[in-house]
């Protein structure tokens, strides 16, 4: 089993990229769903944050209301660092329980999609980091124009990342994402295509 990495910054295209691996026949294990699933109501996660944080993050249902949260983790680098520490450990094992799932399965190449791979410094649990990029004015638009994002809260989840230039010093294989759809797919294909021989080289070694 190849064990992938794949990251980049916010808006970059990331998920995009997963759904095109995907449609290769790569096993997708999405940290940000888990995340999802790890601050789910009666969680230690999501009690660690209504603790912190107060019932004021939280929505009518009991789930956390995660714009609020944003608004203000990303705008106070400590706060986000709190909450990472809190949500991280619990996406940790519930990604390590998918990985023993894939590969009971026999499944040959795994795309662990994780946007903070760097700045956790995750490198070495992965056979092969893929870096999805694309221009910071791309970013940004791409936030506040598809996502509708406030201009200052895309502001403040973009600068509270590593800069790019830093995380494609480090990648195995970038992904330009600054043009279109077709182009993208060209992209991923390329990747795919050096992903597969390199199991494939594995294999007969």
């Amino acid at each position: 089993m190849l064990v992938v990495g794949l990251t980049g910054n916010t808006a970059s295209g990331k998920s995009s990229v997963a759904q095109l691996l995907a449609a290769r026949g790569a096993t997708i294990i999405d940290a940000d769903v888990l995340a999802r699933i790890a601050v789910e109501p009666g969680t230690p996660a999501h009690r660690a944050i209504v603790a912190r944080w107060g019932k004021k993050m939280l929505l009518p249902d009991g789930t956390l209301d995660r714009a609020a949260l944003r608004h203000l983790v990303f705008a106070e680098p400590a706060e986000l660092e709190a909450l990472n520490a809190i949500v991280h450990p619990a996406v940790a094992k519930l990604r390590d329980q998918e990985l023993a799932a894939a590969n009971k399965r026999g499944d040959r190449i795994v795309i662990c999609d994780i946007p903070l791979l760097f700045e956790k410094k995750l490198q070495s649990d992965y056979d092969v980091i893929v870096l999805v990029d694309a221009p910071k004015e791309v970013r940004l638009e791409r936030l506040t124009t598809r996502r509708g994002m406030p201009h200052d809260d895309a502001m403040h989840m973009i600068a509270a990342q590593m800069p790019a230039e830093l995380k494609r010093a480090q990648a195995d294989h970038i992904i330009e994402n600054d043009s279109d759809q077709r182009a993208l797919s060209r992209r991923v294909d390329e990747v795919w295509a050096a992903l597969e021989a390199r199991i494939g080289a594995r294999d007969t070694a």
